[in-house]
């Protein structure tokens, strides 16, 4: 049966179709601003605390060992956490998930603060990855849904993106100035005053929302195992530095975590309500979208913590100048995420945009695999941070846009929870990963007789090209698997396919 298809509807000259006001442009352009806040700090949390390690180890008598457990505690919850925060968004509503999450993680800030033993700040470095992810998992789907023009969307995304990257430069000069003003305390009681106005923020200028209702997606099941899968494997990511990626904990989290996670996918695929539907997968530029960006992560996400050591370790950087070195990174993603990328997006499409910046992103990092020994900041490292940067901005709002293409506005929460869990563990993976690397081709060139300035670089220098190689793959991987966009020519064949 042939059905036609109308042409398309415009609006008449005399009579332009109605949009918001200005005073609701404004209030939304407000709301954006108190979002990407939330975001940065949630974000900067992850590394602001990596300064202040050695002054908490000293007070608190971590071993070495347990010091790591201040960073992975956060991100074992953080991570695990993200999906169903998400999911808990679309049903409860978001303003409402997004503002129980600043609370604990303030909270939970301050009981870090005041801790009084390692226990203690471990386990309030826990409760905060938890409120870290119910109120990030929850910001992009807001975001796309007060920003449906396209135009304005990818505005927005480049706000977010920019916030979302440079919690983690801001974080690590952040980390350096506050340890030594008012000790290690202050790193995390600095958030308790911000998280604070960041609530009565939102409640002013972010309008509630209602939320499908619990019993729309309770999948309680799903959510046990989603949850316990993610954490568990994360805490293999993170505890397979500690212990080996072949040792029998690191093997034994791994076999769980792919088990409970394969009994949530098929509990996806049957239950009535499923907290993650299986149809988002059908859009393929959402599919592709977060395989990309875990590729992307995993090879570029490293490059903040090898120039750190590379500057510390083998150039005798102090804390504040290793911040510094890493500055221009931020702010070269804050001039591209928010001046160009939005403009090239609206004129070459998000895929193009992909690929650039992952084109970029490669070459900035194959430029940082040639650090040398005695390397001078402006010519060895400033021109592959700055290249990388420039791909990351161009890159990354456009990702974010592909990723949340496939969503209805009933699944923004999670598509969006999801989009920020392939992040996180695309991340985690890769730092474990490149840092053995680092570290075991160190330790085969001290064994030969190297120096040990020389056989650091080489290690960084492995770590960065094997990088450069991951990010390649993802590029190749968004080549083939993003959806290219309809040119004019083709949509009349597409409206005569449909009327056919």
């Amino acid at each position: 049966m042939t059905q036609t298809v109308p042409p398309p509807a415009t609006a008449s000259p005399a009579t332009p179709a109605p949009g918001p006001s200005a005073a609701d442009d404004r209030s939304r352009w407000r709301a954006l601003a108190v979002l990407c806040a939330g975001m940065l700090m949630t974000i900067l949390d992850q590394t602001i605390v990596n300064v202040a390690l050695p002054s908490i180890q000293d007070d608190l008598g971590f071993d070495r060992s347990g010091l790591a457990w201040v960073v992975n505690a956060y991100m074992v919850a953080f991570a695990g956490l993200l999906l169903l925060a998400g999911r808990l968004g679309d049903l409860a509503g978001r303003r409402k998930v997004l503002v129980v999450g600043l609370v604990v993680f303030t909270a939970a800030s301050l009981l870090c603060g005041v801790a009084a033993s390692p226990g203690q700040l471990v386990a309030a470095r826990f409760v905060q990855g938890v409120g870290g992810a119910l109120a990030s998992a929850v910001i992009l789907g807001m975001i796309v849904t007060l920003f449906p023009e396209p135009r304005e969307q990818a505005r927005a995304i480049g706000a977010f993106s920019f916030s979302a990257a440079a919690g983690g430069s801001i974080g690590n000069i952040a980390g350096g100035l506050i340890t030594d003003a008012w000790g290690w305390h202050g790193v995390f009681l600095v958030n308790v005053p911000i998280g604070v106005l960041v609530v009565a923020l939102t409640l002013r200028t972010v309008a509630a929302d209602r939320g499908l209702g619990l019993r729309a997606g309770s999948d309680l099941v799903g959510a046990a195992l989603g949850t316990s899968g993610l954490m568990l494997g994360v805490y293999a990511i993170v505890g397979a530095a500690e212990h080996g990626w072949l040792s029998a904990p690191t093997l034994a989290a791994g076999a769980a975590a792919a088990a409970l996670l394969t009994g949530f996918v098929v509990r996806q695929a049957t239950a009535a309500t499923p907290l993650l539907p299986l149809r988002l997968f059908r859009s393929r530029d959402l599919a592709g979208a977060n395989l990309v960006q875990a590729l992307m992560v995993a090879g570029a996400f490293t490059f903040m913590f090898l120039t750190a050591l590379y500057g510390q370790r083998v150039l005798g950087y102090d804390a504040g100048a290793v911040g510094l070195a890493i500055l221009p990174a931020a702010l070269v993603i804050g001039a591209v995420s928010l001046g160009l990328s939005a403009r090239l997006d609206a004129r070459v499409g998000p895929r193009a945009m992909v690929l650039a910046g992952l084109a970029l992103m490669a070459v900035g990092l194959a430029l940082l695999a040639r650090l040398p020994v005695d390397g001078r900041y402006a010519v060895d490292m400033l021109p592959g941070i700055v290249v990388l940067a420039a791909g990351f901005g161009t890159a990354m709002p456009a990702l974010t846009s592909l990723a949340m293409s496939g969503a209805t506005a009933g699944d923004s929460g999670v598509a969006s929870g999801l989009f920020t869990t392939t992040q996180q563990i695309g991340g985690a993976f890769g730092l474990a990963v490149l840092a053995t690397l680092a570290s075991s081709r160190t330790d085969a060139l001290l064994a030969s007789g190297s120096t040990e300035v020389a056989a650091l670089t080489a290690g960084y220098r492995l770590a960065f090209g094997v990088a450069s190689g991951v990010v390649v793959v993802a590029l190749v991987v968004a080549a083939v698997v993003l959806r290219r966009p309809a040119a004019p020519a083709d949509q009349p064949k597409q409206a005569a396919a449909v009327a056919g």
